[in-house]
């Protein structure tokens, strides 16, 4: 038997102590095993298995068979319609399927997900479906700031902040570390800018202080990266 030419897999930004800034926007779409399915990896644990957060984009027209994801999978639809035999769901769909739970997705005219695997708390069983759009919103805890709170289990929280142009918010710590996407709009800090697209990950026990010209609506989980 000839020896594979495969290049053995490596992690992709498994070390949770080291700050991640990545604009996917500028990232180049992989193809997945599945025919019309493309992703960009933002951190992933083994090539086909375990932790895994990642853009996915479905062509018109894909589907699949049933299968299952054994510790979970969390969804944003970022764009387009997203469907299952129970239900479709468009842009601005938040989805928990918890552990062990099977389904077959699809999408009929394409759609582009923001996707976390195998990533749920031990215990997590709750099944989410929420439509950010008819959602109730929330004053933030900063003037002019909205928080609309899509999921908490113990030290985990995961919300889609809206910041209006011109909010400059007080130093912000994380415990349990920060992960950011940006929906629309763009933010600054002492590190840098970020635009509509950006993935940001920073570890526990980090900080900084945030501000937007523009204003920006970003999804944000914090409190789930332990060291």
């Amino acid at each position: 038997m000839m020896p594979s030419s495969e290049a053995p897999f490596e992690p992709i930004n498994m070390n949770r102590d080291k700050r991640v800034v990545i604009n996917t926007q500028a990232q180049h779409w992989m193809a997945s095993p599945a025919t019309g399915v493309w992703r960009i990896p933002l951190e992933r644990e083994a090539k086909e298995s375990g932790e895994v957060t990642s853009l996915v984009r479905y062509e018109p027209n894909t589907h699949f068979s049933s299968h299952y994801h054994p510790n979970g999978e969390e969804i944003f639809v970022v764009s387009g319609i997203f469907q299952d035999e129970f239900g479709h769901y468009p842009a601005g769909t938040y989805i928990r399927n918890p552990a062990k739970t099977r389904h077959a997705p699809a999408s009929d005219s394409g759609c582009t997900l923001y996707v976390k695997l195998n990533m749920f708390p031990e215990g997590d069983r709750e099944p989410l479906r929420i439509d950010t759009h008819n959602a109730r919103w929330q004053p933030g805890h900063y003037p002019g700031q909205s928080v609309l709170p899509l999921h908490g289990y113990g030290s985990d929280r995961t919300v889609i902040m809206q910041w209006p142009a011109g909010s400059t918010l007080p130093p912000q710590s994380y415990d349990g570390g920060l992960e950011v996407y940006i929906l629309a709009g763009s933010f600054y800090d002492e590190w840098g800018e970020y635009d509509e697209g950006f993935w940001l990950r920073t570890p526990p026990g980090s900080s900084h202080q945030p501000a937007t010209k523009d204003g920006c609506l970003l999804l944000v989980k914090t409190g789930h990266i332990t060291q």
